[in-house]
C-alpha cells in the first residue's frame, strides 16, 4: 500500500488529523492495534478547549460537539469550607467545553468512515522503518499476515506505550519525567452533577474533584495511595470520602448512586525530546504526559495536531517545508507552558505524604493569593481556556 501520510494510533489524536488532511486533500491512513469498540470504550475527560472545538469544527465534526456540549464560564475552587469561584469569561472573554473524548472520538470515527477513510484495526508488532531516509515504510501483522505502507511522513499517535517514541534513538531523544507519589481515583455515575461547573477542592484528608459529562452523567475523582486498587474501594466508601473532602453544602446535596465505572490512574509529568525525527513526527501521549488536574492531556495533543497539520498542509499545497521543520519547536514550546500549568495546578491542590506544617502555610497561602488577586485568576483562567497555537 501506498499513502501520503501514515498515521499510528487511531484514538482522537491520530483521527482528527487523519480527517483535517482528507479535507485538504492529502491521503492518510490510520492504524490502529485495537477494535474500534475497544477505542470508544475507553474512559477519559472531556474538556476541550477554545483551540481543540475550533480544530473539530474545521474537521467537519463539530455539530453534535456544538449541540450537546456543556460550556463552563469558570471553575470552582474549595478549601475546607471556603470556596471562591474562577470565570474564565471574565477574564478571557472565553469558556471551555464539557463534551466526553468518547464522543469525540465516536464524531471522528463515523466522519472517517463516511468519508471512506483507510482505518485499520488489530494491528500488531507495527514498525517504523527508515524514518531519516527520505523513503520511509511501515510495517505490521493482522491475523498473521504481514503488511507494509509506504508513505512520505508518519504520525505517531499511539501514545506512552507505542512504537512510534522508542523508534527515536536513545542517543537521539531525551526524557523528563516526574512521578507523583499518589493517584486519581474515578467514579463515573448516572446521577446529575452537584453543580453546574467544576469544583476542584483541597483536604486535609486530600483532593478531590467534582465533574460532569452530561446533565445524568458524573464524574467524581479523590486522590488516593498509588498502593490502592479499585476494589479496595466500595462505592459506598468512595462517596463517604468524596463528602469528607468538599465543602458540607455540596456534600449535602449530592446525589450518590452505583458506579458504572470505577478506575485508578497514577500521576505523572513528561516530556520527551524531540518530537520529529526525520519523517516521523510524534503527537499526544506518545511525546508527552500531564497529571489531569490542569485537563491539559487531550489538549496538548490537539495542539501538536494544530502544528502537524499546519506543517503537512504547507507541504503539500506550497511545496514549502517550514511548517514540518518547525514543528517541533513549536509543539515543545506549548507543551511545556501546559506541563508548568499542570504541574503547579497539581501541586496547589494535593496533598503530598512529606508536607511539614511549613508547607501545608504556604500551599493555604498559594491558594488564597489566587482567590483574591485578580491577575493571579487571569493567569489561571488563561491557562485553563488554552494558550494560543
Amino acid at each position: 500500500m501506498r499513502t501520503q501520510v501514515c498515521i499510528i494510533g487511531g484514538g482522537p489524536s491520530g483521527l482528527l488529523l487523519s480527517q483535517l488532511l482528507h479535507r485538504k486533500g492529502i491521503d492518510t491512513i490510520v492504524l490502529e492495534r485495537k477494535t474500534r469498540d475497544y477505542v470508544l470504550g475507553r474512559i477519559r475527560a472531556g474538556i476541550l478547549e477554545v483551540g481543540f472545538t475550533d480544530l473539530m469544527r474545521e474537521a467537519g465534526v463539530g455539530a453534535r460537539m456544538d449541540a450537546e456540549g456543556f460550556k463552563h464560564d469558570g471553575t470552582v475552587i474549595a478549601y475546607g469550607e471556603e470556596e471562591f469561584g474562577v470565570s474564565f469569561h471574565e477574564h478571557t472573554g472565553t469558556d471551555v467545553l464539557v463534551y466526553g473524548q468518547t464522543e469525540v472520538t465516536r464524531d471522528l470515527y463515523d466522519a472517517r468512515e463516511a468519508e471512506g477513510g483507510n482505518l485499520v484495526f488489530n494491528v500488531e508488532n507495527v514498525g517504523i522503518h527508515d524514518a531519516k531516509g527520505d523513503a520511509p515504510y511501515v510495517t505490521y501483522q493482522v491475523d498473521g499476515s504481514e503488511h507494509r505502507i509506504d508513505c512520505d511522513y508518519v504520525a505517531g499517535c499511539d501514545g506512552f506505550h507505542g512504537v512510534s517514541r522508542q523508534t527515536i534513538p536513545l542517543t537521539v531523544r531525551r526524557e523528563y519525567e516526574k512521578l507523583y507519589p499518589f493517584g486519581w481515583l474515578g467514579v463515573l455515575s448516572e446521577t446529575p452533577p452537584v453543580h453546574d461547573e467544576l469544583i476542584y477542592s483541597w483536604s486535609e484528608r486530600g483532593f478531590a474533584l467534582c465533574s460532569m459529562r452530561n446533565a445524568n452523567l458524573s464524574r467524581y475523582y479523590i486522590q488516593c495511595s498509588l498502593s490502592d486498587s479499585p476494589d479496595d474501594w466500595s462505592d459506598e466508601a468512595f462517596w463517604s470520602e468524596l463528602k469528607r473532602r468538599i465543602p458540607s453544602r455540596y456534600a449535602d446535596a449530592l446525589v450518590t448512586g452505583p458506579s458504572i465505572e470505577k478506575s485508578i490512574a497514577p500521576l505523572r509529568s513528561f516530556v520527551t525530546e524531540p518530537m520529529r525525527w526525520g519523517r516521523l513526527f510524534l503527537c499526544g501521549d506518545a511525546a508527552h504526559i500531564v497529571p489531569p488536574t490542569g485537563a491539559k492531556g487531550l489538549n496538548t495533543a490537539a495542539s501538536d495536531i494544530h502544528y502537524l497539520y499546519q506543517g503537512l498542509t504547507q507541504f503539500y499545497q506550497d511545496s514549502d517545508s517550514a511548517g514540518l521543520d518547525a514543528y517541533s519547536e513549536k509543539a515543545l514550546a506549548r507543551v511545556w507552558k501546559a506541563e508548568r500549568f499542570s504541574w503547579t495546578t497539581t501541586n496547589l491542590l494535593h496533598r503530598y505524604p512529606d508536607q511539614s506544617e511549613f508547607d501545608l502555610k504556604m500551599q493555604r497561602a498559594d491558594i488564597e493569593f489566587l482567590r483574591s488577586n485578580e491577575a493571579a485568576q487571569k493567569v489561571f483562567a488563561e491557562n485553563y481556556v488554552g494558550l494560543p497555537y
